[in-house]
């Protein structure tokens, strides 16, 4: 079973849709003979609203399961209900980025795309600093809560059962001067330093790399449980997009092939930022 609350929403989820999928019936006919609205049958199916343990006795009956899946949703549902560790900082981190945070917690495998920014995943503390100060929404508070939240993300990358993740970055990126060119000169030292990992690659998009897929940043993660199909992630500052359906996950998957296939090689792309720093440094 996936290890964080979110995933532990999402998988419950996924079951309860499968299981009126099953049946062939609607949410509507679902919450009518439940004596229920069709949109909470609705809000169960999407992880919008809270699913409690006497819901899913009303539904295991309804659907006619076996009492091992009921007790297994059971279970999902009192667990989807605690805490992550990222929600103790509060407004540090908004509501709609606390569930990619948990669902980045159990992936697998992790394709990410920055066009802008380096990857959260690699970024210093002072990298950080300087990108959530640049936004006026954000109190000096928030921020320090924001970057420890951060930075606590990065050990996913160096757990004994980690993701295998794969970073495309363009050259704009990596040469755009976040703060100064000392924070940038720690900040690319750091980038060679997560790529040297065994579970992580990382490829540069050169400036003259031709045409590739314009697509914006975004991160496409994967699961070990086949229960738990694979999604792509997209944010923006005040929201996020999450995109699970087979059509989307398809034409992502094939955008970031297209990308990587236009970027220089894990070993070039080390070569190009060892250039940049060397600059940064003189």
């Amino acid at each position: 079973m996936a290890g964080s609350p979110t995933a532990r929403r999402r998988r419950l989820s996924i079951e309860l849709k499968k299981l009126r999928v099953e049946s062939a019936l609607t949410c509507a006919q679902v919450g009518e003979a439940l004596d229920w609205s069709g949109s909470k049958v609705n809000r169960m199916e999407t992880g919008s609203g809270r699913v409690q343990p006497s819901d899913i006795d009303a539904l295991c009956r309804f659907y006619d399961t076996s009492d091992e899946l009921r007790e297994f949703l059971k279970s999902l549902a009192r667990e989807a209900k605690t805490r992550g560790w990222w929600q103790v900082h509060g407004a540090g981190v908004p509501e709609w980025f606390n569930i990619y945070i948990g669902l980045e917690q159990d992936a697998s495998t992790l394709r990410q795309y920055q066009c802008e920014v380096l990857p959260g995943l690699m970024q210093t503390s002072s990298y950080t600093r300087e990108l959530h100060s640049a936004g006026a929404h954000i109190s000096a508070e928030n921020i320090d809560r924001a970057v420890r939240v951060r930075l606590e993300r990065q050990a996913m990358l160096t757990r004994s059962d980690g993701p295998e993740a794969w970073f495309i970055v363009n050259e704009g990126a990596v040469r755009n001067v976040i703060g100064d060119r000392e924070v940038m000169r720690e900040q690319l030292e750091r980038v060679l330093d997560s790529a040297a990992l065994p579970n992580v690659t990382l490829q540069v998009l050169p400036f003259d790399s031709g045409t590739y897929p314009l697509t914006g940043p975004f991160t496409m993660l994967g699961f070990p449980a086949p229960e738990d199909p694979d999604l792509v992630y997209r944010d923006g500052i005040t929201d996020a997009v999450y995109l699970e359906g087979e059509h989307h996950v398809r034409e992502y998957s094939r955008a970031f092939d297209g990308l990587r296939a236009a970027a220089l090689s894990p070993q070039r792309s080390a070569q190009l930022i060892k250039s940049v720093v060397k600059e940064y440094s003189k």
